[in-house]
């Protein structure tokens, strides 16, 4: 059976920074932020060559490894078989190591650009089948989830399988990250999680990641009492003590702050009258940054512009 064929023109794909669990949506609830990094991908005659800019540039592999990488090969196993070569273009905004979904971007980039190369590509991997391999790579949906689709995602597994809905959250929320200079890595923020949690605390996380969609749909008032959180930001204090601090004081200040993902960002979802006056309480040591809610999630641009 003959291979794939493979587009001549280069194609660009741009993935959004996600901040997941939210608050109490541990491993479920996910949003996606106006921070981009940008992928071109040219199928070449032989041979692979990356080129990265931004973050990242002095430390990601520049071979095999890299983890955009190993998601497009794994994605053209799917597609039907691998090209000759790649010409791969990385542009990085989005900080590694923070809790913004570096991991997640560099993947979905990954697959969705060998889709787009590789002619008929949408119709042998659709968008659900893209959901399934990206949580196949990850290990988990929520950032996926969010990076893929955009907005304010809910995720979940059903036997095994990927599974993720999308919603609009509400136009007047805006979006502050608090992003230290050191990273904490993934494996060392999930490993201080206990085993089991006290009935009392699962059941206080249930209704307020309930709350927390309609919160951040409909009703951002609520907000700060829908990020409350009893699973698992104080206990991965010891691996970030600063980021736990941050939030507990935004919080006794009235601003609904959570740690990002698995840290060490905090995020604070604010309206926008106070988004300045709330980036201005970072202090010393973080970079505040006001961004905007992604509606679009990845998505193939084009080249220009």
């Amino acid at each position: 059976m003959a291979g794939p064929a493979f587009r001549a023109a280069a194609v660009r794909v741009r993935t959004p920074a996600t901040s997941a669990n939210l608050g109490p949506g541990f491993d479920a609830l996910g949003l996606s932020l106006g921070l981009y990094d940008d992928v071109v991908v040219r199928v070449a005659d032989s041979g692979l060559h990356i080129d990265i800019a931004g973050e990242g540039a002095d430390s990601l592999p520049r071979d095999e490894s890299h983890l955009l990488v190993r998601s497009m090969r794994t994605a053209f196993e799917l597609l039907g078989g691998q090209p000759r070569g790649l010409e791969i273009v990385c542009a990085n905004r989005i900080p590694h190591g923070r809790g913004l979904g570096s991991s997640s971007a560099a993947i979905c980039a990954g697959i969705v650009a060998a889709r787009a190369v590789t002619i008929g590509g949408e119709q042998k991997l659709d968008d659900t089948a893209l959901l399934e391999l990206a949580n196949e790579i990850e290990g988990h949906p929520d950032n996926v989830a969010a990076c893929l689709l955009g907005g304010f995602t809910l995720a979940w597994t059903d036997t095994g399988t990927a599974r993720a809905i999308r919603m609009d959250p509400a136009d007047s929320i805006v979006p502050v990250v608090f992003v230290p200079g050191k990273p904490v890595l993934t494996e060392t923020a999930r490993g201080l999680l206990p085993r089991t949690v006290p009935h009392v605390d699962a059941a206080a996380n249930a209704g307020r990641a309930a709350l927390l969609v309609e919160a951040l749909t409909r009703r951002p008032e609520l907000l700060l009492a829908a990020t409350e959180d009893r699973l698992h930001q104080e206990y991965r204090a010891p691996a970030m003590p600063e980021s736990v601090a941050l939030v507990n004081r935004l919080r006794a200040d009235g601003v609904p702050a959570v740690v990002s993902g698995a840290g060490p960002t905090v995020l604070a979802l604010v309206e926008e009258a106070a988004a300045e006056k709330v980036a201005a309480l970072a202090g010393e040591g973080w970079a505040a940054n006001r961004l905007t809610l992604d509606a679009a999630g990845t998505c193939v641009l084009p080249l220009a512009g």
